[in-house]
């Protein structure tokens, strides 16, 4: 089934699974509150869009009909009683959430005349609010599956331009200080919202793969010099499958296009360590070729196969990357623990980086930190966000309870 079959069996709710994702509208007359409600709702599970006035709200209204128009706190009188008269000219269908307090005199002529006009309205969402009762306002308007079904064409969506990366921090787990960042694929569909990889990385035979590995690598570089300019510089992370790196051609390519920036601090490749072990010799062969143009391998995802990297005369890679199923948890699980410390000795044996990814909670940070882990990555620093977010992002550090005393 192509996409555009698919997207309207989507519709129809042929698969079964799940609606389309829901579509918002954000109308604020300072951009910055428009990026926050904007995120906010993403995190929901909303497509979004932006409005300053009136004017604007017509054109995105034409263009195509949210399920959900929410009206943000600094937006006056004078502009609400202009937006409500656009939404009735253009017939919109969809709900009005309103920020503020219920009992303001604002809120309340909002509603009022909402109602004269049968404009359907949420309960108005106090302020200050949380996620929680975010998520609770706009409850009716969520989907109720996290993916699409089957999964999403990637040649498609490479085409389309549904595609983008966005960025984990790792974090350096003595001082708590960032340290360079994971770049992991996600693509924005237009009708299902962002997709998990899941629905969408192709098998490594797949002829598309080699595309999807270009545009990785492509896009790590042109947001590498986005966040120069706006952040400072970011020492990235991409992954990449082994059979990328079986052509003289694509690794050439590779190389040829690093940046040549004084601040550019080197691109790290993190392959699966079950693809390193089974290719060592090609694997050890592009490290030392590719080292030279400012390029480092990582071995990603090691678990009970790390014997298989003892004894190298030659060990090219900078990072060994503990598979996250070894460190969730591991502050309650000796044998956890056991294949942490055999693989951070490992790393420190040949002066790599050893590195707990899956922190999720403070007592596995502790276990980590006691362990001898150089960097921590995991949903208790920061979750992957698109690259704009992340660069006007600071890092989420546990409080001074979580850190070593």
């Amino acid at each position: 089934m192509n996409l555009i079959n698919a997207n309207a069996h989507a519709r129809t709710g042929g698969f079964g699974l799940r609606r389309v994702m829901p579509r918002a509208c954000v109308a604020d007359a300072k951009k910055h509150l428009r990026l926050f409600l904007s995120d906010a709702l993403e995190e929901l599970g909303f497509i979004t869009s932006a409005c300053a006035c009136a004017s604007e709200l017509a054109g995105v209204l034409d263009a195509q009909q949210p399920d959900l128009v929410v009206l943000g706190v600094s937006v006056n009188g004078t502009e609400v009683g202009e937006i409500l008269e656009v939404l009735v000219r253009k017939n919109f269908g969809g709900k009005v959430l309103i920020i503020g307090p219920p009992d303001s005199i604002m809120v309340k002529a909002v509603r009022q005349i909402a109602e004269e006009y049968d404009i359907a309205m949420l309960p108005s969402l106090p302020t200050p609010f949380s996620a929680g009762t975010l998520r609770a306002s706009v409850a009716s308007l969520l989907p109720t599956e996290p993916a699409p079904s089957p999964a999403v064409d990637v040649a498609e969506a490479l085409k389309a331009g549904w595609l983008e990366l966005w960025y984990q921090q790792k974090i350096n787990a003595r001082t708590l200080v960032p340290s360079g960042a994971e770049a992991l694929v996600r693509m924005r569909h237009p009708a299902w919202g962002v997709v998990p990889p899941a629905y969408f990385i192709p098998d490594d035979k797949d002829p598309h793969y080699r595309a999807l590995s270009e545009f990785v690598i492509g896009r790590a570089i042109e947001d590498w010099h986005y966040l120069l300019e706006q952040h400072g510089p970011v020492d990235l992370s991409i992954n990449l499958p082994v059979s990328f790196l079986r052509g003289r051609e694509t690794v050439r390519d590779l190389c040829l296009g690093m940046p040549d920036h004084p601040a550019f601090g080197g691109l790290i490749i993190e392959i699966d360590s079950a693809e390193v072990t089974d290719n060592l010799d090609l694997v050890i062969d592009v490290a030392r070729q590719v080292r030279l143009h400012n390029i480092a391998i990582a071995v990603d995802n090691v678990g009970p196969e790390w014997p298989a990297l003892m004894g190298l005369r030659n060990f090219p890679f900078v990072e060994l990357k503990v598979d996250h199923q070894f460190v969730t948890g591991c502050a309650d699980d000796r044998l956890k623990q056991t294949v942490c410390r055999h693989i951070v000795e490992l790393a420190q044996d040949h002066g790599a980086r050893a590195i707990a990814q899956g922190v999720e909670t403070r007592t596995d940070f502790l276990a980590a930190h006691d362990m001898g882990f150089d960097l921590v990555q995991g949903y208790l620093f920061s979750k992957p966000l698109g690259v704009k977010k992340f660069a006007r992002s600071p890092p989420v550090l546990p409080s001074p309870a979580a850190q070593k005393p």
